[in-house]
């Protein structure tokens, strides 16, 4: 069951927001963990919605809404959504458990094969592996988070990147040399 938190203010939800983005920034492209996510950084083409949702319902709402946004804007526009909801679905296994129902709106909403959503939380963690395992740290951002993604930019991302499938163990292989120490320093100042 969800805590019931108070809503994050605008001056809580600006810090949520440039956290992310310097988790965007320095994890996710200066790791190069997702080829295709420069890109739409540099455009200014991603969208930072901070959720003021505490329990699944209304991020299901808000989850629609995002979706909503995305497919009546241009992707050269928007192109990618995160969905931060640091109020909801904080633990890890109902985040898990929620992206089932996730999924399950995108089918209902019709946009099955239009998005996607990529699952990121803070305590990611693989089925199978240690909790402090650093290839968990590939899915871990600074709150949990729905990224919403089109499919059809994933296409084209994966067609420009002819070796795509190894992304995810290229990830492993970066997380394993940098460590858990060097995951830390990327976090100073």
């Amino acid at each position: 069951m969800d805590e019931i938190y108070p809503c994050p203010d605008a001056s809580e939800r600006a810090t949520i927001m440039e956290r992310t983005r310097l988790w965007l920034e320095r994890a996710v492209i200066g790791l190069n963990l997702c080829p295709f996510a420069k890109s739409v950084f540099v455009k200014k083409q991603v969208r930072y919605a901070v959720s003021t949702a505490v329990t699944a319902d209304e991020l299901l709402a808000e989850l629609a809404a995002e979706l909503t946004r995305l497919a009546e804007t241009e992707d050269s526009v928007l192109d990618t959504t995160l969905l931060i909801h640091p109020r909801a679905m904080v633990d890890f296994l109902d985040y898990h458990f929620f992206l089932a129902e996730a999924d399950a709106l995108i089918r209902n909403l019709g946009h099955d094969g239009v998005f996607q959503i990529a699952s990121l939380h803070p305590d990611y963690e693989f089925a199978g592996s240690d909790p402090d395992d650093i290839a968990n740290y590939t899915n871990r951002s600074p709150y949990p988070t729905l990224h919403l993604q089109r499919e059809s930019s994933i296409d084209r991302a994966v067609a420009a990147f002819p070796d795509a499938a190894d992304i995810y163990e290229r990830n492993i292989e970066t997380m394993t040399r940098l460590g858990q120490e060097g995951w830390r320093k990327l976090w100073l100042p």
